[in-house]
């Protein structure tokens, strides 16, 4: 995507209130069109996809990014569109991989990579099996490894001498933590966005217990399971309806997001969240942690979120107020600037 997202600050408005108040008008329309250009392209994008997604077999990520050495300062990451030099200096590993929650695609960090990129940075959002635009029907998904093969084929592929910031969303969060536990050489840091950041033996799905009940009441009762092989199989999926999905997951985002993520929405595939995970101290344990916890999160409440926190403490914990379970569209600018601050950690 050409176009940018940029957020003026005050401080560097200068000149009487009067030039002033009209540079920020106009700043304001600008960034306005720019926003709305940037939604039209993404959700053109989306729509193409989305049919593309019903008719081909194969997987789909996508590497976006610069390695200008043009830098911003992240006291002001985003004053007036100018890069402040020394701020990469602070990062030793600046390739981010980004990894979706489930029923969700590489399309919902479509603001986060910008942000990534304006900074000088470089975002890699990956599309996990029967997920995105990835071609396979997610009925036919049934492990953590085979929905996480996108993810550790990313991470095969990369030079030997390079470390990634892997970034895992919601129940992404399990496939963070398969990748930690297969590849820890490859992963500088590993940062748990309101997600499932499990503990050895325990299943992604164990963590929404509280929302969702039961396995064997959700797989015995919900009215959201998709039975891919027939109403005489056990279920292969679920997927919630549309005003349900709004409710749970975008309570705080903007209505073009949420207009975005019902076009391109895919169900989301039972076997991985099931399947139980085993994670060892040599190679998980020695993993860099961080988790986000989102404070107005419907689908995976902040009490939940300090409760995983607590079993499991991460090297750092950091919170987004006002953040739905989406803060890549809720709060793009909090959860860009925390990337920033969690990338500078020595």
């Amino acid at each position: 995507m050409g176009n940018r997202l940029i957020c003026m600050s005050k401080k560097d408005i200068g000149g009487n209130d009067g030039s002033r108040s009209k540079r920020v008008g106009r700043s304001q329309r600008k960034l306005l069109a720019e926003e709305e250009l940037l939604h039209r392209q993404a959700l053109s994008m989306a729509l193409h996809q989305h049919q593309l997604s019903q008719r081909f077999d194969g997987s789909m990520s996508r590497r976006i990014g610069s390695t200008s050495s043009r830098r911003r300062n992240l006291s002001d990451p985003f004053s007036n569109g100018k890069r402040v030099p020394d701020f990469l200096e602070n990062i030793k590993s600046k390739s981010f991989v980004l990894v979706h929650g489930g029923g969700f695609g590489a399309w919902c960090w479509y603001k986060t990579i910008s942000l990534l990129e304006e900074a000088g940075l470089v975002a890699t959002a990956i599309d996990l099996r029967g997920s995105g635009i990835d071609r396979a029907d997610t009925n036919t998904v049934t492990t953590l490894a085979e929905y996480s093969k996108p993810l550790i084929s990313c991470l095969e592929n990369l030079p030997e001498d390079e470390k990634v910031i892997l970034v895992g969303h919601s129940t992404g969060g399990a496939c963070v933590s398969y990748a930690l536990e297969h590849f820890p050489e490859k992963i500088s840091k590993a940062i748990f966005l309101c997600a499932t950041m499990v503990s050895d033996g325990q299943r992604p799905f164990d963590v929404f217990v509280e929302e969702l009940g039961s396995a064997e009441r959700f797989l015995q009762e919900s009215q959201f399971l998709i039975y891919g092989n027939g109403k005489d199989k056990s279920p292969t999926g679920f997927m919630f309806e549309k005003q349900h999905m709004k409710g749970l997951y975008f309570n705080q985002s903007p209505a073009k997001d949420i207009a975005l993520a019902m076009v391109c929405m895919r169900p989301i595939p039972l076997g991985p969240i099931l399947e139980k995970i085993s994670l060892t101290p040599e190679k998980y344990g020695t993993g860099r942690r961080f988790y986000m916890q989102t404070l107005d999160d419907h689908a995976l409440s902040p009490d939940v979120q300090e409760k995983l926190v607590r079993e499991s403490p991460p090297e750092g914990i950091f919170k987004i107020k006002g953040s739905d379970h989406c803060p890549f569209f809720s709060k793009p600018q909090s959860l860009h600037k925390i990337l920033l601050e969690i990338a500078q950690i020595p």
